[in-house]
């Protein structure tokens, strides 16, 4: 089984420039097409440094297309995307990360910091800030949350959260239309600095990430980990506040909406879903919500730092909560 890090780490390379592009994020169809080709036409696949795209807010367009895409759970049921952040038993607002392959050792990395610095118990701690999920919403539910989507076999969950140790659900979006709506790109770039999130040394990353391979080789799963040069992104979801200037989202850091935000009335919607708590019951009256932060990864070890997202969910003392140091140039 051959590491596509490692054939990317073997070069003489990940130097820190950035080649901007004003091309349009890829979409779903030239996904589809990458995943038979190899090439999404956008950009380079072995690109060394870091490839340029933005941390543009997806618009309510894109959101609304993509709330009835689904997601598999790791016993294969499906799930619309929408469930994810909202309907009955869901928390007023919802980080959604989205990893790489199961089996990349960098973002197993992550996800087992993020799981070590943002506990749910710290998320249940915050304050109330009202309801927002929808029926039942502000009553036994927290007002923050965490998900995680891969774009591998779901088969592969068990493995990847007994990996990382991650105590929020995980998902699975095989087809990867997800990532391409949300503007998520391709590459093998490594980038020109280890994050602050990455403990172990890369050599070492790469052998587990071959070990837990070959160990998947008996049941068929070794190729099915996901597409090696997807990257991913975060995505926070919260609901519009009535009581907002203008009606729109705030986030604890203050970011700006769009704003054609203010023009917009995002009403709520009545859906008619499987319930994520197993109970069986549908996910009516959840409430339209829009993405306030997001940040893409520009290569496979650019998730966004933990510092970053404890004060995006609104945690205090985020950079000696999570245990790391911020340098400069992380954590954007």
């Amino acid at each position: 089984m051959t590491s596509p890090e490692a054939a990317v780490a073997s070069k003489d390379g990940a130097d820190s420039g950035t080649n901007p592009t004003s091309e349009a994020p890829p979409t779903a169809a030239n996904q589809d097409a990458a995943a038979v080709t190899g090439d999404d036409g956008v950009n380079p696949l072995d690109f060394e440094g870091s490839v340029h795209t933005s941390d543009d807010l997806p618009t309510l367009e894109t959101i609304r297309k993509i709330d009835h895409y689904t997601v598999l759970d790791k016993d294969g049921k499906s799930h619309t995307f929408r469930s994810l952040y909202t309907g009955r038993h869901t928390a007023r607002r919802v980080l959604i990360i989205f990893i790489r392959h199961f089996f990349c050792g960098n973002c197993q990395q992550y996800l087992r910091t993020v799981s070590e610095s943002i506990t749910p118990q710290s998320l249940l701690s915050l304050p109330s800030a009202g309801g927002g999920g929808g029926k039942g919403a502000g009553r036994g539910v927290g007002t923050a949350f965490i998900c995680v989507v891969g774009c591998g076999d779901p088969a592969l969950i068990d493995m990847y959260a007994d990996a990382t140790g991650c105590p929020y659900p995980i998902y699975a979006d095989p087809t990867r239309r997800l990532y391409a709506e949300l503007g998520m790109i391709r590459t093998l770039a490594l980038g020109p600095r280890r994050p602050d999130y990455m403990r172990v040394g890369l050599a070492k990353s790469i052998l587990v990430s071959i070990a837990q391979g070959l160990g998947q080789v008996g049941k068929g799963l070794a190729h099915k980990g996901g597409d090696a040069k997807q990257v991913g992104g975060e995505f926070l979801f919260e609901p519009v506040v009535e009581g907002g200037a203008g009606g729109v989202p705030e986030t604890p850091i203050g970011i700006g909406p769009p704003p054609a935000w203010d023009k917009t009335k995002v009403e709520a919607g009545t859906r008619s879903e499987t319930s994520l708590d197993g109970k069986g019951e549908p996910d009516s009256d959840g409430v339209d919500k829009v993405v306030t932060w997001c940040h893409r990864m520009r290569n496979t070890r650019d998730h966004a730092e933990i510092p970053t997202l404890m004060k995006v969910l609104g945690l205090e003392g985020g950079e000696r909560a999570a245990g790391v140091v911020k340098t400069s140039g992380s954590g954007r």
